[in-house]
C-alpha cells in the first residue's frame, strides 16, 4: 500500500492525521523536528498500536526532507509554526517555518511526483466585509504568520503549474481537540479555556470577545484531509475546512463554563480577565464549505458542540497532561 509521509507528525493536528492513517492499514512516515510537535504524542500513537516511520529533522532541510519522502506517493504536509501572536514575536523564524519549509517540501514532492496536500490558514482571508470566507476571495493577511502561510499557497500554485503536481490546499479554521497543547502562551483559545478551567483560574480574552471563529474539531479535519488526499483533482484546489458556523470566544467561555459545572460539580468558576485586542488578530472568521462538499464529500460527523465536549474530558481526565 501507499507510504504517506505526514510532516509535523507529532504535533496537534498530525499525530492524528497519522492516527487515522495507521488505523486505515496504510504506511506512514513522520518528519518532525520537536519544536513544537511533541514525544508524548508518538508514545500515545504507539499505546493505540499505530505504526510510523520517523525522520527527524526540520521541514526547512532538504537532506532531512529527501530521506523522509522515500516511497512516498502523497505528502500531507502540517509542519509549521504556528500562531499569530508567535510570528509578530519571531517573523524570520515564521517565515523560514512556513514559507521556506514549504517550498522545500514541494520540491522533494515534485521529484517523488507525489499527491499533496498543504495545511493553509483562513487567516489568509483577512478582515474582509464578506460574511463568509470563500476560497475565491482575494487574500488580505494581517499577521507575519498569515503571510507566510500565504507564501506557501502561492507555492503550491506555481508548483502545479510547473511541475504538474498536484496540490490540494486546506485552509484550516481553529482547529481544536485532544492533544493541542494547553499550556504554551501561543496555545488555541480552546486548550488555554480549558486548562484554566479546571485549575480555577480565570481564562484570559483578548480584547471584548466578541470576536467570532468558525471552531472545527480535530477529528473531522482529519476526515476532510484524508479525503483530499484520496482525491483524483489536479493541479492545485483550495479548500476551507471547517463547520460553516461562527461562536464568539465569549460564547465559548459559556459553553466551556457550563461543561465544567456539570463535570465538576462546582459553581465557583473565575470570571475571565480582559486583555488587549492582539494585533495580526481577525475579527470575524467564518467558512464557506461548499467547495469542499462539492469536491471531495467533506460531511462533518462530529460537530462543535459534541467535540468540544470531548475536548474538555480529555482535558479532565487526565489524558491532557499539559493542563494539569
Amino acid at each position: 500500500m501507499s507510504r504517506v509521509l505526514v510532516t509535523g507528525g507529532a504535533g496537534f493536528i498530525g499525530s492524528h492525521v497519522v492516527e487515522a492513517l495507521s488505523r486505515a492499514g496504510r504506511p506512514v512516515t513522520i518528519l518532525d523536528d520537536f519544536s513544537t510537535g511533541r514525544r508524548e504524542n508518538l508514545r500515545d500513537l504507539e499505546a493505540v498500536g499505530a505504526e510510523f516511520d520517523l525522520v527527524e529533522g526540520s521541514i526547512a532541510d532538504a537532506a532531512a526532507v529527501e530521506r523522509a519522502m522515500r516511497d512516498v506517493t502523497g505528502v500531507v504536509h502540517l509542519a509549521a509554526l504556528p500562531s499569530v501572536a508567535r510570528s509578530v514575536e519571531r517573523p524570520l523564524d515564521t517565515h523560514h517555518a512556513c514559507a521556506t519549509g514549504t517550498i522545500t517540501v514541494l520540491h522533494a514532492a515534485a521529484l517523488q511526483k507525489a499527491r499533496v496536500v498543504y495545511a493553509g490558514s483562513s487567516s489568509a482571508y483577512g478582515n474582509q466585509q464578506a460574511k463568509f470566507k470563500q476560497e475565491d476571495l482575494r487574500e488580505d493577511p494581517l499577521s507575519p504568520y498569515s503571510a507566510s502561510k500565504l507564501a506557501g499557497e502561492l507555492y503550491c500554485r506555481a508548483f502545479a503549474r510547473v511541475y504538474d503536481l498536484r496540490v490540494v490546499v486546506t485552509r484550516f479554521f481553529n482547529v481544536f481537540g485532544p492533544r493541542q497543547p494547553a499550556d504554551s502562551p501561543y496555545s488555541g483559545v480552546v486548550a488555554a479555556f480549558c486548562r484554566a478551567l479546571l485549575r480555577g483560574e480565570a481564562p484570559r480574552v483578548d480584547g471584548d470577545g466578541l470576536q467570532s471563529r468558525d471552531f472545527t474539531y480535530v477529528e473531522d479535519v482529519v476526515d476532510g484531509v484524508l479525503r483530499c488526499l484520496d482525491g483524483e483533482t489536479r493541479g492545485c484546489v483550495t479548500v476551507n475546512l471547517a463547520y460553516g458556523q461562527a461562536t464568539t470566544v465569549m460564547a465559548l467561555y459559556e459553553q466551556l463554563t457550563a461543561h465544567a459545572r456539570e463535570l465538576l460539580g462546582r459553581d465557583d468558576l473565575p470570571a475571565p480577565k480582559h486583555a488587549p485586542p492582539r494585533a495580526g488578530d481577525v475579527r470575524h472568521s467564518l467558512a464557506d464549505t461548499a467547495r469542499a462538499r462539492e469536491t471531495f464529500g467533506f460531511e462533518p460527523r462530529v460537530g462543535f458542540a459534541d467535540g468540544l465536549k470531548r475536548t474538555f474530558e480529555w482535558y479532565r481526565t487526565g489524558s491532557g497532561r499539559s493542563a494539569q
